[in-house]
């Protein structure tokens, strides 16, 4: 894996480093097979390992969920994907009431390792159904890891970390990110569940993860020609947060921005800024702000710039914190 390679072929690589290590790792998911996935995500798969272990299923999220979840009580760790955000809602049943709650119901004696890869949010200028956010939704569910990663170092290790968890895990891909590029390292940086710093700074902390995580970066690069120094926090983890890093940072800064493509209105933001509120009070300089979504369903592509959080709706919150 030296040089550049994009989150898309660092994802490929992962999967591909996983079957390889493990026989009882299985891919599913509707053309994951001959297609390689929509996004070809899983392109070349099938032709190394067989049908009986990278499986085109039918169009029916509900089923795939259901087998994936019976595969586990059998020993083996199912990757599935879903095809597009949109689309997994006909498996959310599956997911809440029987994957989340498989282990708490065994009283621990039953493993649930099971991947479940999502292409999420916008910014490909996609058709109803294929650029949303539900993430809150899923780390709202007690029995659920959520991860997203926003770099092809994380989506590597992340995606390798996800399948050799004995818990299920929402593996969240930022799908306008797919094509950008980064060096992936030896060894994974950090554990699954830590939060990144991806950039220093003293006067604000921004807090992202997935997509919009190059935005808040793109934010404290403007904001640093006017003199103001950002901190950058990957979140990386949704469900747990690693709430440490973020208050150790928000202390020496003083002023926090929540930033995620999803509605703002019972947004994860929602939930990080009362928790720092209660944690940092003392510390807090300004309101912990939050940029996000309308509450309104996502809007044809025509006009989905005007909904997505950008580097000047972010910059408009950071100057707004820092003028307290």
């Amino acid at each position: 894996m030296s040089g550049q390679l994009s989150i898309a072929k660092a994802l490929n690589n992962a999967l591909r480093s996983s079957l390889e290590s493990d026989p009882k790792t299985v891919l599913m998911g509707e053309d994951i097979g001959k297609l390689g996935g929509v996004f070809r995500i899983t392109d070349g798969l099938q032709k190394d390992f067989g049908e009986d272990r990278v499986i085109d299923t039918p169009l029916a999220e509900s089923g795939i969920m259901g087998t994936a979840i019976g595969l586990a009580l059998r020993g083996y760790r199912p990757v599935v994907e879903i095809q597009f955000d949109g689309f997994v809602y006909p498996a959310f049943d599956q997911i809440v009431s029987q994957l989340a709650k498989m282990h708490a119901r065994a009283l621990g004696h039953v493993k649930m390792p099971v991947t479940v890869r999502i292409p999420y949010a916008g910014g490909i200028g996609a058709v109803e159904h294929h650029s949303e956010s539900h993430e809150a939704y899923f780390a709202h569910t007690a029995g659920l890891r959520v991860v997203s990663p926003s770099n092809a170092d994380d989506a590597y290790w992340m995606l390798k970390q996800s399948i050799e968890s004995d818990d299920p895990v929402i593996f969240l891909e930022p799908k306008r990110r797919y094509w950008d590029k980064g060096v992936v390292g030896d060894a994974a940086a950090l554990p699954l569940h830590s939060a990144r710093i991806a950039r220093a700074g003293s006067d604000l902390t921004l807090i992202a993860y997935g997509p919009m995580v190059k935005v808040c970066q793109e934010v404290a690069a403007a904001a640093a020609e006017d003199g103001h120094s950002l901190e950058v926090v990957d979140l990386r983890s949704l469900s747990p947060v690693d709430f440490a890093t973020l208050e150790e940072s928000v202390k020496r800064t003083g002023r926090a921005v929540v930033v995620h493509e999803a509605p703002v209105f019972m947004g994860m933001g929602a939930e990080l800024a009362a928790r720092l509120t209660e944690k940092c009070f003392y510390h807090l300089e300004a309101p912990v702000l939050r940029v996000g979504g309308y509450h309104a369903p996502y809007p044809p592509s025509r006009v989905e710039e005007a909904y997505l959080p950008d580097l000047d709706r972010v910059l408009d919150a950071v100057d707004r914190a820092l003028a307290y």
